[in-house]
């Protein structure tokens, strides 16, 4: 791992991106840009292991990163990636101080701005507009995770297949199928088998 100083162009990614969500105020981002650090991370680092408390939250300047749950058979099923310009780290553990479920790993090269737990949570509490972003984010994570969840539960692999082609057809040059497949819930012969259909199709 390296540890580098942010560069404006780091912060410049992250203000857009927070600004596109909630306008903060120039006091607020002021504040809040300080408590970020850069790092580099080299392809396949474990960041955060299951039963450790995640202490950081992350945004992804350049790589992509897993999140991943490892059953009791060892069967390794991917839960989310992450990859620029996104947020990223294992949100529940974090926000709660608790221990994670998840294992966090980067997929590739990675660099990342992070921001540790103590640090962000006493901003939360000194700006009101940093709270409200917190809001919005969090409203549309849970968004996202209970559509993801009717799909893992109500659709077939066919139809789980085509909504991820459509909705993010990117991810397929970005993640290895593997990873995707066991995102998806089904195994690679599956998945090899609907992505040539697909690719035909179009």
């Amino acid at each position: 791992m390296k540890n580098k100083k942010q560069t404006d162009a780091d912060l410049k990614q992250l203000e857009t991106f927070l600004q596109a969500i909630y306008p903060i105020s120039n006091k607020a981002w002021e504040a809040f840009k300080y408590c970020w650090e850069a790092h580099e991370f080299k392809r396949k680092t474990v960041l955060t292991q299951a039963g450790s408390t995640e202490r950081y939250l992350y945004f992804v300047i350049e790589g992509v990163q897993r999140s991943y749950y490892l059953t009791e058979e060892g069967k390794d099923v991917s839960i989310i990636f992450t990859y620029p310009y996104s947020f990223s780290g294992v949100a529940d553990s974090f926000l709660n101080q608790t221990p994670s479920l998840y294992h966090f790993e980067t997929l590739s090269k990675s660099r990342l701005l992070r921001c540790e737990y103590s640090v962000f949570s006493k901003l939360m509490e000194e700006y009101s507009d940093l709270k409200s972003l917190l809001f919005i984010v969090l409203s549309r994570v849970l968004k996202g995770t209970l559509e993801r969840q009717i799909e893992l539960q109500c659709f077939s692999a066919d139809q789980k297949f085509v909504v991820l082609f459509k909705r993010s057809p990117h991810v397929f040059q970005l993640i290895p199928h593997k990873y995707l497949a066991s995102y998806l819930g089904m195994d690679a012969t599956t998945f090899s088998k609907l992505l040539s259909k697909n690719a035909t199709s179009n």
